[in-house]
This record gives structure tokens, sequence and C-alpha cells, in this order.
């Protein structure tokens, strides 16, 4: 009878293959580590962006950390002072809206937007007004443009100042020599894309180098106490190129939007640890650079003399601004086959929805074989539901030729059985209407000043439970 017998393995041959270095791979455009290599990253969809990392044993094994002495002991949170804290203006209005007042020492705000929207126009003009109204210098960092192509920028735009330093950087230590030299109060990059350090792995740009820059400088601006806006690039869908984590390192993170085609700007707060992140900056492009517009609603409305059949007035949310927008409708020839349904500023499956309740709830609108066109005025884009029921008014007013009067605005959302739902901020957006002279108001059931207990001076309300009762009050009012 024969026994099998297992030989062991030597300890020296298992601390060798312990050592020996193990492949692991990592997505380049997201961070996303897989088990193995695949050619289409699973976490963002990203194809040919999955790159070999190394990872040895004893990181993966992982090791026992001791204890040691603290650089500065915890203390009683009453009895640590909250000034170092305490935000600093930066001269442009719109943008400390944004920031909850200002920028705060040691603070790292992260600025994304797309290709030519405006972000080095913007920021140069807020280290212009750093450095004449902070008392201490501004130090802007360009990985894209030359210090020659900023000047220029800076000398159409009239923010040169003494104070104002210029520097085209790629290299992270050049970047940290500089904040040496010139002892900044400010330090703007643009972009941290473009910058890399020597000493870790990866093209500029990449994850890996991303995340170890941004790690290098949010260290930085809180040892030194150095208010810093880094420049994002975003992706095809609008989002933060780079890895996840360099949200989470930096305090503030803003996107900066705007069409191209129209003058409006917009830096929407996504997160801010030192105030509301919810809050909305608007902008206006010009020849000579960017300005604060600190009442941008008639920017979004049309003077006219006359009321016109297709539109109607809405009061908008973004962030905690309330602005009046116009919408409009156009109402075409009836054509055989799907009749086209185009959009532009408003969401093409609300409007969808909205077409299909006027269908089935009024008598006298047949929009089945219509062409039907849909816009807001001014550029902003709203997506929100409260703007359903101006959207069905304006649908309504041009299927019937009948011009809604030009002293009316419609506030609330439109279910599938025609009800009109409850909206939020009802009196915010009517403060608004009446400060720019509306007199009449359509709100949903439950959000008049009856139930809210804020009654809007100069503007009459009235409770709509569905669109019929919308429509009834609508013709109403032009009639008056």
């Amino acid at each position: 009878m024969t026994t099998s017998r297992s030989i062991p393995r030597g300890p020296a041959k298992t601390r060798a293959a312990a050592r020996e270095p193990r492949p692991a791979y990592e997505c380049d455009a997201c961070g996303h580590q897989p088990p193995k290599w695949v050619g289409r990253c699973p976490e963002c969809g990203e194809w040919g962006s999955i790159v070999e990392s190394t990872v040895t044993g004893p990181m993966a094994a992982g090791r026992v950390v001791s204890s040691r002495m603290p650089a500065e002991p915890a203390r009683p949170i009453a009895e640590i002072s909250a000034t170092p804290a305490r935000a600093r203006p930066t001269g442009v209005t719109e943008l400390d809206r944004v920031l909850g007042g200002g920028l705060v020492p040691g603070a790292v705000v992260l600025l994304a937007g797309e290709p030519g929207v405006g972000k080095s126009t913007l920021l140069l003009d807020v280290a212009q007004q750093w450095a004449a109204g902070a008392g201490s210098p501004s130090l802007v960092v360009s990985g894209e443009e030359s210090v020659s192509q900023v000047r220029l920028r800076a000398e159409r735009m009239g923010t040169l100042h003494e104070r104002l330093y210029l520097a085209a950087e790629s290299d992270l230590s050049a970047v940290l020599g500089h904040l040496d030299a010139v002892k900044p109060g400010l330090l703007v990059l643009d972009s941290v894309q473009t910058i890399a350090t020597p000493g870790t792995e990866g093209v500029p740009g990449g994850v890996t180098q991303v995340r170890a820059v941004t790690a290098a400088l949010v260290a930085v601006a809180k040892e030194r106490g150095i208010a810093t806006i880094l420049v994002g690039h975003v992706t095809k869908d609008g989002q933060v190129a780079g890895p996840r984590v360099l949200e989470h390192l930096v305090d503030v993170v803003l996107h900066f939007e705007g069409d191209k085609h129209s003058s409006l700007r917009l830096v929407r707060g996504v997160k801010n640890r030192f105030g509301a992140a919810d809050e909305v900056g608007c902008f206006e492009m010009h020849e000579s650079g960017i300005s604060s517009l600190p009442d941008p609603s008639g920017l979004f409305l049309t003077r006219s003399t006359e009321a016109v059949p297709g539109t109607c007035v809405t009061v908008a949310m973004e962030g905690r601004r309330a602005l009046v927008t116009e919408v409009q409708a156009l109402i075409g020839a009836a054509v055989p086959g799907s009749p086209r349904r185009t959009v532009s500023g408003l969401d093409s499956a609300r409007l969808a929805m909205v077409l299909a309740v006027l269908q089935r709830r009024t008598d006298s609108l047949k929009l089945h074989d219509r062409e039907v066109f849909a816009a807001t005025v001014g550029g902003i884009r709203v997506v929100e539901p409260a703007a359903d029921l101006a959207v069905a008014l304006a649908v309504a007013s041009g299927g019937l030729d009948l011009a809604v009067a030009p002293h009316l605005v419609a506030i609330g959302e439109v279910g599938l059985t025609g009800e009109v739902r409850r909206v939020g901020a009802v009196p915010r957006r009517l403060a608004e209407a009446a400060r720019l002279g509306f007199t009449f108001a359509l709100v949903p059931t439950g959000c008049g000043p009856d139930a809210t207990g804020v009654r809007t001076k100069g503007i009459r309300v009235v409770e709509v439970a569905n669109v019929r009762a919308a429509l009834k009050w609508a013709a109403r009012a032009s009639a008056e």
C-alpha cells in the first residue's frame, strides 16, 4: 500500500514569491481597478483606458502601524479660533456669492468647464482683483499658454497690476519654486491636467499624475495658507475629467457653464465646505472680458409692446436665485408621419409629456400630427418641473392663436392626469415676478398666500388645480 506525501514548500521560496511584484490594472480615465485587463472600463465605459500598474506584496498584505506623538494635541472645539478660516472677498461679486463670501486662505477650489467657455478669462480677473485689494500678490501659472499670450488677454481686459505674477510651467517642482519666490496669497493653476511630477508614473493628465499633483498642491495650500484655484477639464458628458478622488481632495467644486452662442455664463456650485452648495453666479461675456450680472432676469424676457401668441412667462430657480424666464412655443402645420418635437433650453421628455397631457385633457387642442417647437429666451436652460405649466400655456396659446396676458406668470408642475402639482420656493418666485412688474400669477393649489402665509404686494395670485382651470384663468387675464 502506497501513501501520498505532500512536499512542503520552503520558506525562502515563499518569501521571495511574496516580494515579487504582481501585475495590477487601473483605468486611466476614472481610476477604477479591475482584477484583470479588459478592453473597456466597467466603471466609466471608456475604451482602451486600462493600463498596467505595479502593486507589491507587502502593500496588499498590510502592515501594523504604531502610534506616535502628534505634532499638535487635540483641543476642545470652543478653544479653536475660526478667524483663519474667514472668507476674503475676491472682488468678483457673483463668484463670491457662489463661494459663500469669498476665498478662504488655504482652501482649494476646482473650477471645471468646457473649452472656450471663459474659465481663464474669469480667473485672470479674479487674480487681478485679489492683487489690487487683498494686500498680497497673486500668481497665475499657465500650463497651456505662454506668458505673452496671457499678457495679451490681460491687456485687453484691463487687468494689469504690479502684484499680479505670471508663469508658464508644466512641472510641479517649478510651480513650488515659484511659490517660494513670489509668496502669493492666491494661486491660479490653469490647468491641473497639464502639470506633472517626475516622481510619479504616467503621462500628464492621467489618473496617477492628476492625483499626485492635486494631493501635493492641497498639502502646500493648507501648510502655507494659500487660496488655490485649480482649473479642470471636463469629459464629453460634462463631468470633471480625472479620478473621482480629485473632487474629494479639494474643498470647493464649481462648474462653469454656458453656450458659446450666448453671452450668458453660469458658475454653479457642486461642493462647498464653507457655504451653500446650491448657489449660482451669473456672468456676461463681452469683447473686453467678463462681468458679473447681479440682476440677470431681464436677459430672459422679450420686451414686446403687445401680447404675442405662443409665449408665457415663468420663474425658474437656479440654486437659490429666482430668474424670470420666458418660454416660447410655435405650432407648425399638420404633417404626415411623425411630426417633429424640437426644443432649445428645455427638457424634450417633459415637453413630450406636456403635449400628451394637453392632447388628452383638453377638447380644442389637436397636437398629435403637428410640429411643435419650444424654446427659452436668452440662452438659459430650464429643466425643473416648475416650468411645465408655462410650457403648457405657451403651447396652448400658440395652438389656439390666443395671446397670454404679458403681465401673467405661471408656476407649477403638470402631472399625467392634468393636475398642477406643488413646487418649492413659490414665495421667492412671486417676489421676483412682482419686482419686475408682473401683476397676475397662476400657482398650484396649496401654494397661494393663504397656504404659505406670505403675501406679495402688487401681484394677484390664483391657485389652479389642473390644466383646464389654468387655461380658463389665462384667457380671463388676457381679457381684463
